[in-house]
């Protein structure tokens, strides 16, 4: 469950505070108390980490073995937390779509509790006003840097929830409670912090982080990591503009070889209506798009998820070329058999390097989509070139360069399609 490239790390220094003079020492005398087994041949250090806090290899660690364990009692949850019985009684009120207001309650509670049993814990946090999320970052520096990149959009529907989430359910219920919540953690922007924070260390939505059936949590090395190396938690496979969302940060380029870029579905419709001529066209190729909604296989918030060497999609992009390029005719059939019947023939796969065999029809579509969306981009792939020369890099702000890269990986996987499809 360690040690891939894709760093579970929140950016930013880690925040003093009330903290103790060494808060590693208070933290590891902490995991003494709790039971916490760590392995001799790991550290818990600032030195030789990417950014504040992590864990060192003292000596090479093989794979299968085990890095530390940790007691289910010491896991912070709304179920081990102080008020965690008044949590589960009220469980039902505060039900939410994110899932995590109970454990974002817990977290508010113990911060500001003076004997909390996590406050070793605490002081090894990242300072929370310095998180590098985009969420964090002004309107118009977070649309001028992403725009295309899908990550404004989703930080907008975020923020929009959170905000929802915190007066509708978390306000009312500190309020109820002001004995266990003082006002200095009744905040709209310490919960915003707290959520990103979530976001960044749990292993996934909000259900997700209820605790392991087992007696601990028992982290393992998945590969060799030599002396000296900083072990990483896995993402497993994300693509940049995940990254950069959820954690703060994106890998260089070519690194991320999950990286992946979108072309909006309703881009495709638009691709197609810019080769209608007539009303009647216009409205055969929406009654088109109507019966790839009924197959569920497009949305008009949708996207095509495009990688490096696959096409994720590709149930849904091969139906829709095919629906939105077939002749009048052969789509009264296959609209009459609701898609059924059509045998899927091997040189319609949609693999990368199949592309270039695909329809002329199929292809030119998927062209005027690709250029479409490279038309969402502020910028060209060439002005990116240019910003990724060492001496032009180097000058450029952290959230520059983390928004360049997401911005490259995307473009340099559309305009391979751009080729393909020439």
């Amino acid at each position: 469950m360690a040690t891939q490239t894709k760093r579970r790390r929140v950016a930013g220094p880690v925040g003093g505070g009330d903290a103790a003079p060494d808060p590693v020492a208070g933290f590891l005398s902490w995991c003494r108390q709790v039971g916490l087994e760590l392995s001799p041949k790991v550290a818990v250090s600032r030195q030789g980490t990417v950014a504040g806090y992590g864990m060192v290899a003292r000596e090479s660690v093989q794979p299968g073995e085990l890095l530390f364990a940790v007691p289910r009692a010491a896991l912070l949850s709304q179920h081990t937390c102080s008020i965690g019985g008044l949590l589960e009684r009220e469980r039902g009120t505060l039900q939410s779509q994110s899932g995590w207001v109970p454990l974002l309650l817990a977290l508010l509670h113990e911060l500001q509790a003076p004997a909390s049993p996590w406050s070793p814990y605490f002081a090894l946090w990242p300072e929370l006003g310095r998180l590098e999320h985009p969420m964090f970052w002004p309107e118009e520096e977070r649309r001028r840097l992403l725009q295309g990149t899908g990550v404004p959009e989703a930080v907008e529907k975020d923020l929009a929830n959170i905000r929802s989430e915190y007066y509708s359910i978390v306000l009312p219920f500190m309020e109820a409670h002001p004995d266990l919540f003082s006002p200095r953690v009744r905040s709209l922007d310490l919960y915003r912090q707290l959520v990103a924070l979530v976001m960044a260390y749990s292993e996934g939505p909000g259900p997700s982080f209820s605790l392991p059936p087992q007696n601990c949590l028992r982290m393992v090395a998945t590969q060799l990591i030599p002396k000296g190396h900083e072990i990483f938690n896995t993402y497993g496979q994300m693509a940049n503009w995940q990254l950069i969302h959820m954690y703060g940060f994106a890998e260089p380029y070519p690194d991320n070889t999950d990286d992946t870029a979108d072309i909006q579905m309703v881009t495709v419709r638009e691709a197609a209506l810019q080769g209608t001529k007539v009303e009647a066209e216009r409205l055969l190729l929406y009654e088109r798009w109507d019966f790839l909604c009924k197959l569920e296989m497009v949305g008009e918030e949708g996207a095509f998820v495009i990688g490096r060497e696959e096409v994720l999609t590709e149930e849904e992009l091969t139906t829709t070329l095919k629906v939105l390029c077939m002749p009048a005719e052969e789509f009264r059939e296959f609209k009459d058999q609701d898609g059924w019947g059509d045998n899927k023939r091997e040189e319609d796969s949609l693999t990368i390097t199949n592309i270039p065999k695909l329809k002329a029809s199929w292809r030119h579509l998927l062209r005027d989509s690709v250029l479409l969306t490279l038309q969402t981009y502020a910028t060209d792939l060439k002005s990116e070139q240019d910003l990724l020369s060492n001496e032009v890099y180097t000058r450029l702000s952290w959230r520059e360069q983390q928004a360049l890269q997401v911005r490259y990986g995307q473009k340099m996987i559309l305009h391979q399609l751009l080729e393909l499809t020439s």
